[in-house]
C-alpha cells in the first residue's frame, strides 16, 4: 500500500512544521496505536520517543521525500533517541516501536498493520477502542485501538483529504478510497451517535479469475464456461446480491472475459473496479460542495458516457434513476454491458429495476418499463454470502421476454442447499436445471462451441 506522505495538519496551516508536529503529538497522545503485547512501561517509552521524533524532524521535508527515504529518516531518528535513553528494551520491541511511529507519521497509524494483512477483507472501526476485522467471511475483534476520538478523526481526515473531500459537522459522512483501491466509508457525529465510525472494504491484491472462483466453490466449471461465453457474445448481464455477497468481485471476474481490443467505460460512486484491459476509461461521481453545488451523479456520468464511444459500459452499482439510462443504452446498441444491483432474488431484481426506473420521473406505464427491462437484460446472476462465510452464485437466470405484462425468466443453474454440517459449513450442490438457454444457438452462430451436456442435471456435493 502506498503511504500518505503529507502529515495531517491539525493546527493553523501557517504554523511551522515542528509546531504542527507538537500539536499532533498532543492530540494523539503520542500515537500509541497498536498494543502488540507492549507493556505499559514500553507504551510510555514509545510515547516519549514519538514526541521527540516529531519535534526533532522537519516534517515539511518528509513531505517531499519518497516513502522509503522518509521511513529511513524516521528510523535513524528513533534509533538515536533510543540510544540516548539507554533503554534495556529488547531489540524486537525497539523495532516494533519504530514501525509504529513510522506508520503514525506517514501512514494510517494503527490501521497500517491490518492493511498489510492480505487475509483481512474488511476493517470496521466502531470507535477508538472497538476495531473489528473480517477474515474468511467471519468477524472478529482486532487487538488494535486508537488513542482517543481525536486520533481516530485525524486518520479519517487524512484518508478523505487525499481524494479531495472533506468531513466535518457540515458534511458528516463521506465515501472515499485508499491508494490500493480499498473502499472507505466514514460517518461522524452528530450522525454517528457514539462517535466516529470507519469502514474499509478491501479487495484482493491478486485479481481473482474464474479458475480461482471454481477452486473456492463459488461456482462450477460449467457455470464459468457459460458465463465466459455470454460475455464474449456481448450479452447484457446484471449481478445481484446482498451487501458483501461478492458482486464487485464477480463483476471484475466477468470483465476479464472482455476482449482487450474493446473500449470500456466504467461508472462508479467510488472507484473500486480493477479492470486489466488496456483501453479503460474510469468515471467517478462527485458529491456537492459546501454550497450544495457541483454534484455529478451516476445518471450524469451515464449520459456523458454515451458520447464517449464505449464498446462496453460497466456500471459499478445501479442505485437510482440511472437505471433508465442504462436500460436505454442496452437497448440501443451498447450490448455487452455489465452492472450490479442490491437484490435478494432474481424476481426482486426485476422489481427493484422497475422502482428505480420510476425515479427518473418519466411517468412511463409499467408495461412499457417491463418491456424495456425484458429486451435489455439477458442474464441475471444471484450471489449470496452464506452462514459459513462463503460467497456463492446461487442462481443464474436467463431473461426470456414477456408473457402478457409479466417478464419471464428461466433458471439455468442453481445452488441446491441441503443443510449445515457439524462444523457450520453449508452443505449442498450446484446443478443445471436441464433447460438450455435461448442464446445457445447464438453462441453456435458466433463460432463458440459450448457443449449442451453442461446443462444436463447433476448432483455433485461440494467438498
Amino acid at each position: 500500500m502506498a503511504l500518505i506522505r503529507k502529515p495531517m495538519q491539525l493546527g493553523n496551516p501557517a504554523e511551522p512544521a515542528k509546531a504542527v508536529g507538537e500539536t499532533w503529538a498532543r492530540t494523539m497522545g503520542g500515537g500509541a496505536g497498536l498494543t502488540g503485547g507492549l507493556t505499559q512501561t514500553e507504551m510510555d517509552w514509545k510515547r516519549q520517543i514519538f514526541e521527540q521524533v516529531v519535534k526533532g524532524l522537519d516534517l515539511s521535508l518528509l513531505q517531499r521525500m519518497d516513502d522509503n527515504e522518509a521511513r529511513r529518516q524516521i528510523h535513524e531518528t528513533c534509533e538515536r533517541f533510543m540510544s540516548q535513553a539507554i533503554s534495556a528494551h529488547p531489540q524486537a520491541t525497539r523495532q516494533r516501536i519504530i514501525h509504529d511511529i513510522q506508520d503514525e507519521i506517514l501512514g494510517l497509524g494503527p490501521l497500517e498493520a491490518l492493511l498489510r494483512d492480505p487475509s483481512i477483507s474488511d476493517i470496521l472501526v466502531n470507535g477508538p477502542n472497538k476495531v473489528y476485522i473480517e477474515r474468511r467471511g467471519k468477524l472478529e475483534q482486532a487487538p488494535v485501538f486508537f488513542d482517543g476520538n481525536r486520533h481516530l478523526m485525524t486518520i479519517i481526515e487524512r484518508i478523505v483529504s487525499r481524494v479531495g473531500r472533506r468531513i466535518d459537522e457540515a458534511s458528516p459522512m463521506v465515501d472515499a478510497r485508499l491508494p490500493d483501491g480499498s473502499r472507505v466509508n466514514a460517518i461522524i457525529p452528530p450522525l454517528a451517535i457514539d462517535g466516529a465510525s470507519l469502514s474499509i472494504r478491501r479487495f484482493p491484491a491478486d485479481r481473482l479469475n474464474m479458475q480461482r472462483l471454481i477452486e473456492v466453490n463459488a461456482l462450477t466449471r460449467p457455470m464459468s464456461q457459460m458465463l465466459a461465453a455470454a460475455v464474449r457474445i456481448r450479452l447484457n448481464i446484471l449481478i445481484a446480491g446482498g451487501t458483501g455477497s461478492g458482486k464487485t468481485t464477480m463483476l471484475n471476474v466477468l470483465s476479464g472475459e472482455i476482449p482487450p481490443d474493446e473500449r470500456i467505460v466504467t461508472i462508479e460512486d467510488s472507484a473500486e473496479l480493477q479492470l486489466q484491459q488496456p483501453h479503460v476509461v474510469r468515471l467517478e461521481t462527485r458529491p456537492p460542495n459546501v454550497e450544495g453545488k457541483g454534484e455529478v451523479n451516476q445518471r450524469d456520468l451515464m449520459r456523458n458516457c454515451l458520447r464517449m464511444r464505449p464498446d462496453r459500459i460497466v456500471l459499478g452499482e445501479i442505485r437510482g434513476s440511472e437505471a433508465m439510462d442504462m436500460l436505454q443504452a442496452m437497448n440501443t446498441g451498447h450490448d455487452g454491458s455489465l452492472a450490479t444491483i442490491h437484490a435478494n432474488s432474481p424476481r426482486d431484481t426485476l422489481m427493484r429495476l422497475e422502482s428505480m426506473v420510476a425515479m427518473a420521473g418519466l411517468n412511463l406505464p409499467i408495461s412499457a418499463v417491463r418491456h424495456q427491462i425484458a429486451s435489455a437484460l439477458d442474464l441475471l446472476l444471484q450471489l449470496e454470502r452464506q452462514e459459513d462465510g462463503r460467497r456463492r452464485v446461487v442462481s443464474i437466470d436467463e431473461v426470456q421476454g414477456m408473457e402478457g405484462d409479466v417478464i419471464t425468466t428461466a433458471q439455468i443453474f442453481r445452488f441446491e442447499r441441503r443443510g449445515i454440517d457439524t462444523e457450520g459449513n453449508v452443505v449442498g450442490f450446484y446443478t443445471p436445471t436441464g433447460l438450455v438457454p435461448k442464446f445457445h444457438e447464438r453462441l453456435r452462430r458466433r463460432g463458440i462451441d459450448l457443449d449442451v451436456e453442461i446443462f444436463r442435471p447433476t448432483q455433485e456435493l461440494l467438498r
